[in-house]
């Protein structure tokens, strides 16, 4: 259940291991990439952002091998950008080593340099002192990798059905989906998959908060960089910061934010909502206010204002001083990442969440770099979950 990249690999990998079996990808959308996997930010991120004892730590490096790979056999065009993070004060430097420290221990080639050679890589950036260099971080389009690894499924002998809704049937602790034979049941809903684990007895002690990462865009002639720049994480809470990426199509973009909403697909104010999202965003939030991991009340602070096209600009300058020269920036299709709280310690879940009930798989959290470790990941689900119970 889930045609996005994880899914999709996941069918992949399965097939790969056992050519003779049958597998069916179900997806309630009519056509692919319609939620985060067709929406993110299409960067191909290198893997030092990641505790190094993580399932994130663990795929991302090799899915963005793989992911270029992939790319290259159907001529997707990627960039090869490299990635500049920049720091805006002494604090900020600290925790710089940290991200470097943390990188060398996931095999990640990265580098700390001076600020008097970050002219020589990106001269638009600006930091304090020093800066971490990532050459492998990249950039492609979502889109055309789904299309591929489509067809990467489908040449395999997989199938896939659109348009098509699922509903559980739970006997003798076996589960099975209305309208399908099944020996095994794989939940890869993304935004859903929390929900649909609810069904079986799982996912009870979470409840999910969707978060809306919004753009800006302007010609990369009026803003001519050549490398991604990105902040220094915040120190707490789970976001990247707003930061300067690349596109396919010569834009630069700024963003995203990290609002907190109702609707786990709301990607205007008055649709992709609904009462179940809304009390399950309520529950999140509360839980989040409630524990000490983050500082909800902090985030929310800062992010709604830059809701704002000159607020968000005005953020991004203390990266690229240039961007607030600039005219015309244009809205982006927004995106959303939602995100499982666990109403135990009000606590974000960081990781990859993989949980098995009877025939059941459910991947209840595979937010970013989701896109970037699809394939890697896909393969350990059906490897070491999924062919484990045939």
């Amino acid at each position: 259940m889930g045609a996005g990249v994880v899914g999709l690999s996941i069918g992949i990998a399965l097939l790969d291991s056992k050519s003779n079996l049958s597998v069916v990808i179900i997806d309630k959308e009519s056509e692919l990439g319609k939620h985060a996997s067709g929406r993110n930010s299409g960067v191909l991120h290198a893997g030092f952002y990641y505790s190094p004892d993580s399932l994130k730590a663990k795929f991302c490096r090799e899915g963005n091998y793989e992911l270029k790979k992939l790319c290259r056999k159907y001529q997707i065009p990627v960039l090869e950008t490299g990635k500049v993070v920049v720091a805006r004060d002494e604090s900020e430097n600290e925790r710089l080593e940290t991200l470097y420290s943390r990188g060398v221990q996931n095999g990640v080639e990265l580098e700390v340099l001076d600020e008097n050679q970050l002219k020589g890589i990106e001269p638009l950036a600006k930091t304090h002192e020093r800066f971490l260099w990532s050459p492998n971080t990249a950039v492609s389009s979502p889109m055309a990798v789904i299309s591929a690894m489509k067809e990467e499924f489908i040449n395999r002998g997989g199938k896939i059905a659109l348009s098509t809704n699922v509903r559980f049937e739970a006997r003798d602790g076996e589960i099975s989906i209305r309208n399908f034979e099944a020996d095994l049941v794989i939940n890869a809903a993304g935004a859903q998959a929390d929900r649909l684990a609810r069904k079986v007895g799982l996912a009870s002690q979470y409840a999910m908060v969707p978060f809306m990462g919004v753009y800006r865009s302007i010609s990369g002639e009026k803003l001519p960089l050549r490398r991604l720049v990105y902040p220094v994480p915040h120190p707490i809470n789970p976001f990247l910061g707003v930061h300067f990426t690349l596109t396919l199509d010569g834009k630069v973009k700024i963003g995203p934010t990290a609002i907190p909403i109702l609707g786990r697909e709301q990607y205007s104010q008055l649709k992709g909502w609904s009462v179940s999202d809304s009390i399950q965003a309520l529950k999140a939030s509360i839980g989040l206010i409630k524990g000490d991991a983050h500082d909800f009340s902090e985030l929310v602070r800062g992010e709604l204002p830059k809701l704002r096209q000159v607020n968000l600009v005005k953020e991004s300058t203390t990266l690229v001083p240039q961007a607030e020269e600039v005219k015309g920036w244009t809205k982006r299709p927004p995106g959303i990442r939602s995100q499982l709280v666990n109403m135990k310690n009000g606590k974000l879940e960081q990781d990859f969440i993989v949980e098995t009930a009877g025939n059941s798989v459910h991947i209840l959290n595979a937010v970013s770099p989701g896109w970037t470790s699809a394939i890697p990941f896909g393969r350990w689900v059906a490897e070491e979950r999924v062919l484990k119970l045939i």
